[in-house]
C-alpha cells in the first residue's frame, strides 16, 4: 500500500472528519487527539494540523478571534507539508479554505460558512 493513499483512511480518522464537517469542532478535536496521542512519525504532525484547525474553528464559534488566529497559524504551518493530499484527505482544499478563513478573521469579518474536509474516495 502506498503511504498517503485513500486506502489508508481508517474509521477513527473518518469519524473525526465527519465531526469536523458537522461543525462539531470540539468533538472533532477530541476524536482526533485519541488517534494522535499514540501516533509517531509523519502521521502525527498531519493529525496535529487537523486538530489545530478544528480548535481554531471552535474558537471562532465561541467568539475568540485571537485564539482562532493562533490555532490556524499553527495548523496551516503543519499542514503545508502534506499538500496536495495525504491519507486520502484533500489537504490542499482545506489548506486554502483555512487560509481564507484566517484572512476573514484577521479582517474582523464574520465567517458565513465553515470549510469542510473532503476525501478523495
Amino acid at each position: 500500500m502506498v503511504p498517503g493513499t485513500t486506502a489508508e483512511v481508517n474509521h477513527p480518522l473518518q469519524h473525526g472528519i465527519d465531526l469536523f464537517n458537522r461543525c462539531a469542532f470540539f468533538e472533532c478535536h477530541e476524536a482526533l487527539e485519541e488517534i494522535w496521542t499514540p501516533e509517531r512519525g509523519p502521521r502525527r504532525l498531519f493529525l496535529q494540523s487537523l486538530i489545530h484547525i478544528a480548535v481554531a474553528f471552535h474558537h471562532v464559534q465561541r467568539g475568540n478571534s485571537v485564539g482562532a488566529e493562533r490555532q490556524l497559524r499553527k495548523g496551516l504551518k503543519k499542514l503545508a507539508g502534506y499538500l496536495p493530499q495525504f491519507e486520502g484527505v484533500l489537504t490542499e482544499e482545506i489548506y486554502r479554505a483555512a487560509s481564507a478563513a484566517m484572512g476573514q478573521i484577521e479582517r474582523g469579518e464574520e465567517m458565513g460558512k465553515f470549510p469542510r474536509i473532503r476525501l478523495d474516495i
